[in-house]
């Protein structure tokens, strides 16, 4: 995919610690940028990830609530973000347990021009880094403001959605327990 991603944008996520990926908005979500963090996270190349969509991290595990909550974030207008843990694999055929956090990115015409999303494995992460994550994901999305704003668009949603770190943490220990009585291909 030979998108123009705005050169604020593209810098931001070269710096950016956490792992991040973009997706263009519309039609199947095909991944347009993806930072360092993200590949060491999933274990894939750019090449191999830009131009897909990111459920081929899903592989054929069910994941119908984590999926009908995307789906659901996707299809909506007025839903400007969401937070969800859903079952991932990296390439060598590791499960793990990816807290994923998506919001819209409009433009001042109020069109969704890409989909920002943050990745992080809680599978078996302590509250301390969790609330560690949470922390860099809200300093992250404060800093990526500047960015957005001078390549003319704004991040939808707020931090409310980083919220419950102890019942989300709970809820992926559960989802992990429940994997490792699985075998995978």
């Amino acid at each position: 995919m030979n998108a123009v991603i705005p050169p604020p944008l593209r810098d931001y996520f070269e710096r950016s610690h956490i792992a991040l990926s973009l997706a263009a908005a519309g039609e199947d979500n095909p991944l347009l940028l993806v930072n360092r963090v993200f590949l060491d996270l999933t274990g894939y190349d750019e090449g191999e990830m830009v131009g897909h969509n990111c459920r081929l991290l899903q592989r054929d595990v069910d994941n119908a609530e984590a999926r009908q909550r995307l789906r659901e974030f996707l299809a909506s207008e007025r839903q400007a973000s969401v937070r969800t843990p859903i079952v991932n694999f990296r390439k060598d055929g590791r499960p793990f347990v990816n807290l994923l956090y998506m919001s819209k990115l409009r433009r001042a015409d109020g069109s969704v021009e890409y989909i920002f999303a943050s990745q992080f494995d809680v599978s078996r992460s302590q509250p301390d880094l969790l609330s560690a994550y949470d922390v860099d994901l809200g300093q992250a999305i404060h800093r990526l403001s500047p960015a957005l704003a001078e390549a003319g668009m704004v991040l939808e949603g707020s931090l409310t959605t980083i919220a419950n770190t102890a019942a989300t943490v709970a809820q992926a220990k559960l989802t992990l327990s429940q994997l490792d009585s699985v075998s995978f291909p």
